[in-house]
This record gives structure tokens, sequence and C-alpha cells, in this order.
């Protein structure tokens, strides 16, 4: 063969394998997903909140429980530290983002308990709890499973749930799922991508 017919080919293979860029305008992973709805809850320090309360916002919403011994810690950090990450680096976009802590368990986690453990983490975290059919009503609306466990030696249980954190958009839209297990680096990677 011709090696000047073999020059186009080969400048043909070689940007085969070159990787695709990523597409500036890529619809939202959870686009159109029935994720999200109303509720009405009572924040940290004993308001009422819904879903209307955060007008023009972003918010991070992750279920969990304050007496969780690692896992919901572990997540919560993992999301103030990427929201702080973005606010050392872009105030204006992180300021457009309200971390939000809903609890699935209302019995123990009382407005009082959700301020401290708010506290620990990031100051503007938003810490929600209420009523058990309240709750309820919040984990269906935002397809959470939780369900209480057995009742632990020396007093106290543990709870079983579902572990995400979801993206919400200004009119409280699923947008994406926040890797908040994969650390803070991609929960700012998340924020970054998503928020406008």
């Amino acid at each position: 063969m011709n090696p000047r017919r073999l020059i186009p080919l080969m400048l043909l293979a070689l940007a085969a394998c070159q990787p695709a860029a990523p597409e500036q305008n890529a619809a939202a992973p959870l686009a159109g997903a029935r994720i999200g709805g109303p509720f009405s809850l009572t924040d940290q320090n004993g308001r009422t909140v819904t879903e209307r309360s955060f007008p023009g916002s972003y918010r991070l919403m992750y279920f969990g429980y304050t007496f969780c011994p690692d896992v919901c810690p572990t997540d919560v950090a993992s999301i103030a530290a990427g929201l702080k990450q973005v606010e050392a680096s872009d105030p204006t976009l992180a300021a457009k983002v309200v971390p939000i802590f809903v609890t699935v368990d209302p019995e123990r986690d009382t407005p009082a308990v959700l301020k401290q453990f708010t506290a620990a983490f990031h100051p503007r975290l938003v810490g929600l709890t209420g009523s058990r059919d309240a709750i309820e009503a919040a984990k269906k609306a935002y397809a959470i499973y939780a369900a209480k466990g057995a009742a632990q030696p020396g007093g106290g249980y543990l709870v079983d749930h579902s572990r995400q954190t979801y993206l919400m958009d200004p009119d409280n839209r699923p947008i994406a799922l926040v890797p908040q297990d994969k650390g803070a680096d991609a929960v700012a990677e998340a924020i970054r991508q998503w928020v406008k």
C-alpha cells in the first residue's frame, strides 16, 4: 500500500482514540424524575420550613439521623467541606446553594438536637424534623427508604436508610445525585457542574 494513503487512515484512527469533549449543555441526569415535592417540616430554630422556603436557591437534600454512628456524619462532613471549597473559590455560586439535612429519626432528632448537629458542620446547614407523618411524607416525595432497627444492647437503636444526596433546582426539580460518598472534591465538582 502507498505510504501516502496510510497517513489519512492513521490520523483517523488517532482521532477515534481521543476522549469525546463533554457536552456543554448536557441534560441533567435526574431531569424529569419524580423526586421532590411539597413538605412542611420544622428547622433547628423551631421555624416551619416548606419546599418554598428557599426561593431562587438550589438545595442539597440529604436524609439521615444525628445518632448515626458513622455514615451520616461522614456524608454531611463531605457535603459541608465540598460547599466550603466552592465558597472559597466562587462565593457567588456557593451562595446559591442551601445544604439541608432531613432526619429520618424524628423521635430523637428534635430541633435542639439538630441545632447542635448542624452547627458542627456548616453555618448554613439547615436541619429539618417534624412529626412522624410529616417525615414519612417527605421520605416518600424524595424516594427515601428508612426503617428503625432493633433495640441495641444498652438501649438506643440504629436506623437503616438509603444514602443519597439530591441536588434540587430553584423550582424544586431534581438535577443530579451528588456523590457525597466520594468526598468533598466530588461534592464541589457536582456543584460547579450543575449550579448556574
